[in-house]
């Protein structure tokens, strides 16, 4: 699963920027993600000198050197891998506000040509959790507090010891701005993923399920392995 969507990933952004001189590109950071970016990286003929990558979410509150960092995740499994001509990320210290506002102007510089992105186990997409998941949100960055069943996931996935080790805020890009962009790659590896990936495909479009709203995009592909298949 990871090396199909990795296969597909560098196809477009070879056809991209056979077009125009560069891409720009968010990314998701998560386990789930890891063998997709790990093929990703290793894939040859990909000009990342002309590619400008983003990432959608970075906790509030952690070190800035604790592995748990989004940001210190994607260096470790992409961004210091490979010749970006530059990476942007989010650092809420030491004003998140002001953070929200300069990484939202950096967004909005140009369109956003591919998001690579996944699931939660609540059905968010980056932290866009069920509480307050926006369809219609005005914002294109903003603070957000993460629910339980999102902190406890990041437990479940070792990023954490405990859950009260996992903070409770958190920067995250909007749906809205997500939408935006030109192509989503959405990898959901996973049983714990099963419940998720249902509603998204076949509960109604609603921010119960906030990955549901990615039925509604023209070019979004969804990429499931047989454990998070519902209907496997």
């Amino acid at each position: 699963m990871g090396a199909a969507a990795a296969a597909d990933i560098a196809k477009a952004l070879a056809e991209r920027l056979s077009t125009q001189p560069n891409v720009r590109m968010v990314f998701a950071a998560a386990p789930s993600q890891a063998d997709m970016l790990g093929v990703l990286a290793r894939t040859p003929g990909i000009d990342w000198s002309r590619v400008t990558a983003f990432h959608m979410d970075e906790y509030i509150g952690l070190d800035a050197s604790s592995p748990a960092r989004f940001a210190n995740w994607l260096d470790a499994h992409v961004f210091t891998r490979l010749p970006f001509a530059a990476v942007h990320r989010i650092t809420p210290e030491p004003d998140a506000d002001a953070e929200v506002t300069r990484y939202a102007a950096l967004l909005d510089h140009a369109p956003i040509d591919f998001v690579c992105l996944g699931i939660g186990v609540n059905g968010h997409i980056a932290f866009n959790d069920p509480p307050v998941a926006d369809f219609n949100d005005p914002l294109d960055v903003k603070i957000v507090e993460l629910d339980d069943i999102c902190r406890q996931q990041q437990v479940d996935d070792d990023c954490f010891p405990d859950l009260r080790s996992v903070p409770h805020h958190a920067i995250t890009l909007t749906v809205p701005r997500l939408m935006r962009a030109d192509r989503l790659f959405c990898v959901v590896p996973g049983a714990i993923k099963r419940d998720a990936v249902s509603k998204t495909l076949h509960a109604p479009l609603s921010t119960e399920c906030p990955a549901s709203i990615l039925r509604t995009h023209t070019a979004c592909t969804l990429y499931i392995d047989k454990d998070s298949d519902p209907d496997a």
